[in-house]
């Protein structure tokens, strides 16, 4: 039996398009003969089909009976109508049960909550998302007020217990109060075990935290999430209402969506129990809720680590710097969503922006200084041993430069750098005429070493062309009669 719709197209084709039945049936994958008998008809006219008559039919009203009084097995069905003439199979009859056997409805109590009572919270997932490099998957955290239905949540790629803390935390201050109850789910972070007649045994960071801010931890019992029925539904409406077909190109863009989300959609649409929004129920329960702690809870998860020899330590196979001088060193470290902190002896030594890319290296870049110094002092020493194996008056020398508050270091690498241009019997010599003429710089070294590396022309024979203007020459005696007057003058005086 074909559609309204394919016989349209069987009659389009056929009438308008002039197509034989072998290409019409080709077009639309069905049988020729289907097609032969389509498009001769004038009307759609479908076959009435008539039901074929089962074996179980007499019977089917007592099998309704026996249902509706009890929650008869098909096996004891099959046994009690075989013993009044069924002369059938059980499969037919287990087919029959298991369409008309009414539905199991388990009843719930509603739970009603006052104002500022109770608070709901779990955790969602939804696919994968970009995280600079690599993909994580993408998490949710919850919290909705069970009285007003006013909600918060927050997008991460981990389950943690630091994420689990932080977004309980983030979630007070976007309330601006505190409930003073919180229903859990049975998870690790909240509860460490649970054993029927027992009291469950809390997760003992939680339990400090929920002490700090003053609200008591109420975990579902085993196999009873529908008692956080709230937030249950609250993680459906975040899949089905703003993650479904969201492009997320990458996770940054996460933070301000849900925000956006929550200001415009999630918190002012009017909430199907209540008939109100919750926006306008959180001013009236706001006033019931517990005020914020005046300092807020360290949610810092505390880890025993131990740097490697290149003086990194890895969290998550990211790796981060410290200073150089704690390599194999064991310290502390503390987890943050935002951030890494890492100490040793109590005392904070590196601190950095927590990643969550995979396989990436972050150095501060004053950690490697400290291993940058010892290699320069080593190759300074380095230098200093050449400098004295160039002379015995090295050391003199040095001690001279030193004196002087010449910066000897730098004169003596100019000095070390020089012999590696001149011989080394040169520069010794220049450094000792130097010592001599108590010339103590790498540049009167240097002025040495270039003046005596020059070619210097021996002196030639003098030949003289004009020996009569040259060697005979006539000198005047001199006047001595000027003394004469000078004496007398100063004897008249």
């Amino acid at each position: 039996m074909i559609d309204y719709e394919t016989y349209v197209r069987i009659r389009n084709y056929f009438e308008r398009d002039g197509l034989k039945y072998s290409q019409i049936a080709d077009t639309l994958a069905l049988d020729q003969r289907t097609v032969a008998r389509w498009a001769n008809e004038k009307r759609y006219q479908p076959r009435k089909s008539t039901p074929r008559k089962s074996k179980l039919d007499p019977f089917k009203n007592d099998i309704l009976r026996m249902l509706e009084n009890h929650p008869y097995t098909a096996a004891q069905i099959f046994q009690r109508i075989k013993q009044d003439g069924f002369d059938g199979g059980i499969t037919i009859v287990e087919d029959y049960v298991r369409r008309v056997r009414p539905p199991k409805t388990k009843a719930y109590l509603k739970l009603v909550f006052a104002p500022g009572e109770c608070a709901q919270v779990d955790w969602g997932s939804y696919g994968t998302v970009r995280v600079g490099s690599t993909t994580r998957r993408l998490s949710f955290f919850v919290m909705v007020l069970c009285h007003s239905r006013m909600m918060y949540i927050e997008f991460t790629v981990s389950q943690t217990m630091e994420h689990f803390l932080g977004c309980h935390q983030n979630a007070f201050h976007f309330f601006g109060s505190v409930p003073q109850k919180i229903m859990v789910d049975n998870l690790k972070s909240a509860v460490l075990k649970r054993t029927v007649g027992y009291a469950p045994v809390f997760n003992p960071k939680y339990l400090d935290f929920a002490e700090h801010y003053g609200f008591t931890i109420v975990p579902c019992a085993v196999g009873k999430g529908n008692e956080k029925g709230q937030v249950e539904r609250g993680v459906g409406y975040v899949k089905k209402n703003l993650l479904n077909g969201l492009d997320i190109p990458d996770f940054k863009i996460m933070k301000p969506v849900a925000k956006n989300w929550l200001d415009t959609v999630a918190n002012i649409r009017t909430h199907g129990e209540t008939g109100k929004k919750p926006v306008d129920m959180f001013q009236e329960e706001k006033s019931c809720l517990q005020p914020l702690p005046v300092e807020p809870y360290d949610i810092g998860v505390v880890r025993q680590i131990r740097a490697s020899r290149q003086f990194r330590v890895t969290i998550d196979t990211n790796r981060y710097s410290v200073p150089a001088q704690l390599s194999g060193v064991g310290l502390t470290a503390k987890l943050y969503p935002d951030r890494v902190c890492f100490y040793h002896e109590n005392k904070l030594v590196a601190r950095h922006v927590r990643s969550y890319d995979r396989r990436q290296d972050f150095e501060h870049p004053d950690h490697p200084k400290v291993l940058l110094e010892h290699r320069k002092k080593a190759r300074d020493q380095k230098i200093f041993m050449r400098f004295l194996s160039l002379s015995d008056k090295a050391q003199q020398y040095y001690r001279q430069l030193q004196q002087r508050r010449m910066n000897p270091l730098h004169h003596t690498r100019q000095i070390v750098a020089l012999s590696e241009i001149y011989s080394k019997e040169q520069v010794t010599m220049a450094i000792e005429d130097a010592f001599s003429f108590s010339a103590f710089s790498c540049e009167y070294i240097a002025n040495l070493l270039e003046q005596r590396s020059r070619p210097v022309k021996e002196p030639g024979a003098l030949h003289l062309t004009r020996s009569s203007d040259l060697l005979e020459l006539t000198i005047d005696h001199p006047d001595l009669s000027i003394y004469n007057k000078a004496i007398d003058e100063d004897e008249n005086e």
